[in-house]
């Protein structure tokens, strides 16, 4: 999503919820999320702008029905949960495109996932394969980023010519101009924090997420 795109679809989330008493809390679930949704909808064969539109109504939905959200591991996780929701908003817009579903409404969210699987490049099988690998790669995505907020820029430069441009650690140490020692400890230490964030994401995201919707308006509840 280009950016001019992302602050449009950000601004449109404001307004149609209102004011949010715990807004910065759903800033960073919008940040966290809206990447995967948004690839998960163009790779089931939406264009930009339809996929805009599933973000957009993914957290809309969310925002709406997570208070009633209660975790139980044995019912299924957030991330089941929102797949689910993602599926149907992906659905809605393969549906519009059908000239005489056109003035259909838009059907409940308990609606079957059989509806799905008769639209191309959005059956369930192969939607639940690309969310979890869109899924790691988010989460693995989201971590970095908190991660590089917290060291120092060159330390992060450094984690990410050894471990992403797999550049050896003398060349490391001459282009950064830091002893090979330096490269190993930095590269450990990094290595540490990204994995206490990924784990920190895998379980937070049922918790926190329940916690925070404390602050969506109730003409929304």
């Amino acid at each position: 999503m280009k950016i001019t795109g992302l602050l449009a679809t950000r601004r449109s989330l404001v307004d149609r919820l209102g004011h949010w008493e715990d807004q910065a809390h759903w800033q960073e679930f919008f940040e966290t999320y809206w990447k995967l949704i948004y690839s998960v909808a163009r790779k089931s064969g939406l264009n930009e702008a339809e996929a805009q539109d599933v973000v957009q109504e993914t957290v809309i939905t969310v925002a709406k029905k997570i208070h009633k959200l209660r975790y139980d591991p044995a019912i299924g996780s957030f991330k089941g949960w929102l797949l689910n929701i993602t599926r149907w908003r992906i659905a809605d817009q393969f549906r519009e495109r059908v000239p005489s579903q056109n003035q259909m409404a838009r059907s409940s969210d308990d609606r079957s996932t059989a509806t799905i699987e008769r639209i191309a490049d959005s059956n369930a099988e192969n939607l639940n394969q690309l969310w979890e690998q869109e899924w790691q790669q988010n989460l693995l995505a989201t971590a970095m980023t908190r991660v590089k907020k917290k060291v120092a820029p060159k330390h992060f430069q450094i984690f990410d010519c050894s471990v992403f441009k797999e550049w050896p650690a003398q060349k490391i140490a001459a282009a950064l101009g830091v002893s090979v020692g330096q490269v190993y400890l930095v590269r450990h230490r990094v290595a540490a924090l990204l994995k206490k964030e990924v784990k920190k994401l895998q379980k937070e995201v049922i918790p926190s997420e329940a916690k925070r919707c404390r602050g969506i308006p109730p003409k929304l509840r």
